[in-house]
């Protein structure tokens, strides 16, 4: 059956997508990437919940760490060497206009946001070569267009967005395909960030983008790869 490996699988829409899973059946085992050991074994809990025979590891890591990650993907593939999907979930931002944006902060939400799915993308496509997979990365809208003081997230939105094109037809003769989805407004802690005073609320829920997601994840999804798949929850007034 396989095995997924989910950053930013302690709250959000990863751990969404996780619990999600859990009950679909794609993949027997699952390693479970973010900072917080204590809230990625909650999720884990929450999955065996649903499926007690699942293999779940947790991996403790900062993702801004990224001399880190080669040594963790390597416990991941010795632990795991039949990943089949990789989800790209975890996210960073620090909204600054330009005058306020230092050198420091735009390559922290770099090393995360673009940095680290490019090595998470490098050590499982070593792995998924031999069988093919499927490769999630999510981006946001706010890679589409003009962001006026998020120019760090938005711009390192985009390279997200421009990378999965690029790797879709790049790692095709492998037999994996790629698909970027990019979520518009999704009450996340990242959000939050974005927007302070919005009303959560009143915005799409991570439930919701988590099954676009795993819809895209589904064995019988076989034609959506190479495009930025918009996810966007029309606002009533």
């Amino acid at each position: 059956m396989g095995t997924c490996v989910i950053t930013g699988a302690s709250s959000g829409i990863g751990r969404a997508c996780a619990l999600l899973l859990s009950n679909k059946g794609y993949f027997g085992s699952y390693a479970l990437l973010g900072r917080s050991t204590g809230e990625l074994s909650a999720t884990a809990d929450s999955m065996k919940r649903s499926d007690a025979d699942l293999v779940i590891k947790t991996y403790g890591i900062d993702l801004a760490e990224t001399d880190r990650i080669g040594g963790v993907m390597e416990s991941v593939c010795s632990d795991f060497p039949d990943i089949s999907c990789l989800c790209n979930i975890a996210g960073y931002t620090d909204p600054r206009p330009l005058l306020a944006t230092t050198l420091e902060s735009f390559e922290l939400t770099y090393r995360i946001n673009v940095y680290a799915p490019f090595l998470l993308i490098r050590e499982c496509a070593r792995v998924m070569r031999r069988r093919g997979g499927k490769i999630i990365n999510v981006a946001s809208t706010a890679g589409m267009g003009a962001r006026p003081g998020w120019l760090s997230y938005a711009s390192s939105k985009a390279a997200l967005i421009s990378m999965s094109q690029t790797l879709t037809e790049e790692l095709a003769e492998y037999g994996i395909k790629v698909y970027c989805v990019s979520p518009g407004r999704c009450a996340t802690k990242l959000r939050k960030r974005l927007a302070p005073e919005e009303d959560p609320a009143t915005i799409m829920q991570p439930e919701e983008t988590a099954k676009v997601i795993c819809s895209l994840i589904s064995p019988e999804e076989s034609c959506l790869d190479g495009q930025n798949i918009v996810i966007r929850k029309q606002m009533v007034r």
